[in-house]
This record gives C-alpha cells, structure tokens and sequence, in this order.
C-alpha cells in the first residue's frame, strides 16, 4: 500500500488529486471547528460524553462526525444525513417501481437517482436540526437568547439553518472529491472525521496511565493500554483479511466454432466477497437498536425498580434496562440484528436467478451442475454459507465495545471501536484499489515493475 501511494505521488496528475483531496479535508477540520450560534458549546459537550457511551447511535453519531455533534459545530451533522438518504433510496429502488426503471437506465437514471438523494438528504438534515434544536433547548438548556419571542425565534431559525447548510457543505465537498480528487469523497470525509478522535483516545489513555496520586504510572491502565493497542492491531488484520477473503465459484464456458476462429471454452470465477455488505448491517441494526435509549431521552425513566410508579412504570423501566447498551441482552440482540440485516442486505444486492439465467445465455455453467434451477440453488447455497460467516465477522467487530466498556467503564469513551475500525481499513483499502487501477492504466513503470 505504502509502495502504491509513493508511485501515484510521482504522477503529476494524480499528485494534483491528492492535493485537492487534502485541501478539501483541511476545510472539513476548519468548519469543525466553528460553533454554532447561540449554542453554549460546554454543555452539549458534557451532554453528549454522558450520553453517548456503551457504544450506543448517539456516539455513532458523535464518531461519525469526527467529533463536530459533541463540539457543536457548524459540520454536527457531516454526512449523516446522506448516508441515511443513501440507505433510504437505496430500500426503495428495490420496492418503488419506479425508481426500479430509473435504476435500469443507466448512467442517465443514475443522475435522477442521485439528485433525488441530495433532496432527500436535505429534508433529513433540516428535519434532524430541528431534532437536535429541541433536545439542546428542552434537554439541556444549551441554547441562549430563550427569554422572549423574537429572540427564541431568531436563534431558532440560526441554529437550524447553520446546521442544515453545515451538512449540505460537507456533502458538497464530497462531491468535488469523487470529481476531482482521489477516491470516494463521502467516505474520504467519513475517514477524516473518524481518525480525527484518534489523538483524543491516545490522549485519554495516557490520562488513565497517569491516573494515580501524584501522577505516577498506574499500571493497571498501562497493561490495559497495551491490551488496547494491540487488540486495535489484531482487529485491523483481521478486517483486513476478512474484506479480501472471497468464495470464488468456477465457471466452465462452452466452445463454439464460427468458420474457423473457436469462441469460448474458457475457465472463469464468480467472485463472492465474504463482507459484501460492508458496515450497513451493522447501522441497520444500531438505527434500530437506539430506539429504547432515544425515547428515554424524552421521557426519563425511574432511577431504580422501587421508585418506578405502577405495573406501567416498572415495565418501562425494565425495557429500558434491557436494551441498555452496557447489557448482555442488547449485545445478544444486537448480534442477531446484525445477521438479519446482513442476509437482507445480500439479498437485495445478489440475485442467483438472474445469474444462473445469465451463465446459461452466454453458454456457461458451473462444473457438475446443471443450468438453470439447479445451478440458482447451489449459488444460493454457497451464497447463504459466505453470508453468515460475514455476519458473524460484523456482530463480532460490533459488540466488541460493548465487552470493552463492560470490562473498565473508563474505557467506554474510546471511540475508535471495532465499527470505527471497519470503515477506516474500508476506506483504505478502496482509496488503495482506486490508485492501483489509475496507475495500471497510465502503465506506471514504478507500479507494473
């Protein structure tokens, strides 16, 4: 990788794109630095490192945005509200007929797609602002000028559209860096904001190293510390190793003879990727698994069992206790979500009807099976195989926060965790094939040699 990055920076055209890449990121880390008006910034801070902990959507939220929510910057949103957009329309391709037929034009339905997108993202984040307005004024009491009217109003209307232009920044500069710079610009903003808090979780575990009276190395967090570190490293190679891993199905091509010339009777591969769904599943489940602890932000349930009031009470206050994102119960059922959601992912994105029918018009097969239905069920088969194997990859990068904070409540604010961790190598490993295939084109001595 390190070999492929020093060769694309010798040609001048792709050192063009790395630069306007960075240019782009340096203004993401300046924007994130810009309150927002009329938030006291203290407050939301201690408010979101009290709430967002366990590894539960608020600090997804707060991760994803490289800090900005617990900042409360201009860029609190990022590009949260897309990738929801994103999610949305991508369900509704496979439900909406009409989007279906869009999706089937090509490159023209795509840009139809894309700019329905944008709108829906956009509606997302002026709905998630006015959200987040509500909980920083009723919640925390975090905005100023409430006193009369025009000055409740007026910084209102500041706050939400600050925020909605925030979010509509970053997805614009996302959009310059998929044209102009390197790689996927959405996910190079993503990979900005998440490896931003990396100095801060370095910086809370020296803290903890230097825990004991008169700043001595403790050396219970110095053993965690490395612990830390090296499970980091181990968790790396490992998601590194599971995105390149895939079932490769052989596929036989019949000969045919046209005069002279012989067509075909070539052996090929179906390539099915282990972790094909990528981190989705994984927000899937936690969208889904934020509910209970979002509804308790509004509606606060009793400190203990005996003080909650009536048959109603008690049971609202052991729902909320199971899904609390520090219990056995919600890592057990988050690990299921996570399954589920991956096979449906899959589902939506591989279809072995419409491979197996088109092994069969171009004259393929796969060895000892016959075309057809037989050939749709063993690709289903091996397909289903391949699809638990990354599921249980995903559950088990995901709840691996839940056991770490479980183990040491000082350590639940790290958030470079094992979803963290899977969409930074993601990231990388896709920007790396990126420039492999640029440098491959331009038949770079350096790279091919």
């Amino acid at each position: 990788m390190f070999q492929t990055l020093r060769n694309a920076w010798s040609v001048p055209e792709i050192r063009k794109k790395f630069l306007y890449t960075l240019l782009m990121i340096i203004i993401f880390r300046l924007g994130s630095a810009v309150t927002v008006p009329f938030l006291i910034q203290s407050k939301v801070q201690a408010w979101v490192s009290q709430a967002a902990t366990g590894g539960n959507f608020l600090e997804y939220l707060d991760v994803i945005s490289g800090g900005n929510l617990s900042k409360a910057s201009v860029f609190s949103l990022s590009i949260t509200p897309y990738i929801n957009a994103s999610i949305i329309i991508q369900l509704l391709t496979y439900a909406l007929p009409p989007l279906e037929r869009l999706q089937e034009e090509g490159e023209e339905g795509r840009k139809v797609i894309n700019k329905i997108m944008y709108y829906v993202a956009l509606g997302l984040a002026l709905f998630m602002s006015v959200g987040y307005y509500f909980i920083m004024r009723r919640q925390i009491n975090a905005v100023e000028y409430t006193g009369n009217d025009f000055a409740g109003w007026f910084s209102a209307i500041v706050i939400i559209v600050c925020m909605t232009a925030g979010a509509s920044f970053v997805v614009w500069m996302g959009n310059r860096i998929s044209e102009k710079g390197i790689g996927n610009g959405v996910s190079m903003i993503l990979f900005a904001g998440i490896l931003a808090r990396f100095p801060t979780d370095v910086g809370h575990l020296i803290t903890l190293i230097f825990s004991e009276e008169g700043g001595k190395v403790s050396a219970k967090y110095f053993w965690t510390s490395l612990g830390v570190l090296v499970l980091f490293v181990v968790m790396i190679g490992f998601i590194v190793f599971m995105n390149e891993s895939e079932r490769r199905i052989p596929i036989q091509y019949a000969k045919r003879v046209v005069g002279r010339k012989q067509f075909g009777g070539q052996n090929t591969h179906i390539p099915i990727k282990v972790c094909m769904s990528g981190v989705m599943p994984i927000i899937f489940a936690m969208a889904f698994m934020s509910l209970p602890s979002t509804i308790a932000m509004f509606v606060h349930p009793a400190a203990t069992l005996e003080q909650a009031e009536g048959f109603w009470g008690r049971f609202y206050f052991r729902f909320i206790q199971f899904f609390s994102t520090r219990s056995i119960s919600y890592a057990i059922l988050y690990l299921i979500l996570i399954v589920a959601f991956n096979y449906f992912y899959v589902a939506m994105q591989y279809n072995p009807i419409e491979i197996a029918n088109g092994l069969r018009q171009n004259n393929g097969a796969i060895p000892g099976i016959r075309p057809g239905k037989p050939t749709s069920d063993y690709i289903q088969k091996v397909l289903s195989k391949i699809t638990l194997v990354g599921a249980v990859f995903l559950g088990i990068i995901a709840i691996l926060p839940i056991f770490i904070s479980r183990m040491d409540e000082n350590l639940s604010s790290l958030s470079m965790g094992g979803t963290s961790i899977l969409i930074v190598v993601s990231v990388a490993l896709e920007t790396a094939r990126t420039l492999e295939s640029q440098l491959m084109m331009r038949h770079h001595k350096g790279f091919l040699g």
